[in-house]
């Protein structure tokens, strides 16, 4: 059997540990990159592949025959055709959880430095300034006490619940919005409300939901003008959640306090986005999944999910 790695490491060389797999599969290419064009050429007669974000379609497919199970080393699976996949007998096996506490970290981080502009003040500090000295153009904000406040939810999945758990840790009313209201979610201290309530109640709003034509610009004007004046915005899921113009806008207005975000429509965030000249946007590069233990995690379970599909089972499978 014959393995392919499309995309061999995230952020730098080496921060994957593909040992696991290759131990199950010794035939195995791996590439630094793979661009579009390239994708069908490398998988060739493999059976396996694995990949992040490249583009798994009808067209590729139909020209790797012998592919019988691609696993993303992600948890999103916006990249692939997923029904095209199962017309081809392909399984589709992601890795779900695997940076749950580390994107929940990422959330708080946004917020805190929001509130309490650590950064702005040390930059400040380093530059010889102290409390009363501090000029406007460092961009400091009234600093604010979370306790008391109320932390909007969108989407409770195992990201959105652990965010709802540090919420509460620091006093936070939590409110949730999500599809599907469990029966052990009664134990969590949290309370239920649809979305129009979410939007009026929140002092910050905290987006946790897969990017799905029901969610695709769930934040655009018409939410945005919903929400309590001067309310934070923070998005560790998808850029598409979110209509960044709107957004733009509404920090522009006041409307929105500030919006902080790990995630965006286009990535990298284009040179002339709006957003890179807002000085109440705090922006990340999309790294809230990329700790050493989420990388861990990662790989963990994405070996398990090939061992599994090698004992004629397979597990995450999400195109059954």
């Amino acid at each position: 059997m014959k393995a392919v790695i499309l995309e061999r490491y995230v952020m730098h060389e080496g921060d994957l540990d593909w040992s696991g797999v290759k131990a199950l599969i010794p035939d195995t290419t791996s590439y630094v990159r793979t661009a579009y064009e390239e994708i069908a050429p490398r998988i060739g007669d493999a059976e396996v592949v694995f990949l992040n974000k490249c583009r798994m379609d009808e067209a590729i497919l139909a020209q790797c025959p012998k592919l019988r199970w691609v696993g993303i080393i992600a948890t999103g699976t916006d990249n692939l055709d997923l029904k095209a996949c199962r017309r081809h007998g392909v399984p589709v096996a992601n890795v779900p959880g695997y940076s749950t506490y580390s994107v929940a970290q990422m959330t708080f981080s946004l917020l805190l430095a929001i509130v309490q502009c650590a950064e702005r003040y040390d930059r400040a500090v380093k530059d010889g300034l102290w409390q009363l000295d501090i000029p406007a153009g460092y961009g400091l904000l009234p600093q604010m006490e979370l306790y008391g406040k109320t932390f909007g939810i969108y989407g409770y999945g195992s990201i959105g619940r652990q965010t709802a758990r540090i919420a509460r840790a620091f006093g936070m009313r939590v409110l949730v919005c999500t599809r599907t209201v469990r029966p052990e979610y009664a134990a969590d201290g949290v309370e239920f409300v649809p979305f129009a309530d979410l939007l009026k109640e929140s002092d910050v709003l905290s987006l946790h939901c897969p990017a799905t034509p029901q969610t695709r610009g769930l934040i655009g004007a018409e939410a945005l003008a919903q929400m309590k004046p001067g309310a934070i915005l923070l998005n560790t899921a998808r850029g598409a959640l979110v209509d960044e113009t709107a957004v733009t806008a509404a920090l522009r207005s006041g409307q929105l306090g500030f919006y902080g975000a790990d995630a965006f429509a286009t990535e990298p965030l284009p040179a002339d986005s709006p957003l890179r000249k807002e000085p109440h946007a705090l922006l990340t590069p999309h790294i809230a999944w990329t700790t050493k233990e989420a990388l861990q995690n990662l790989m963990d379970i994405t070996t398990r999910n090939l061992r599994t599909f090698l004992d004629g089972n397979g597990e995450h499978i999400v195109n059954r």
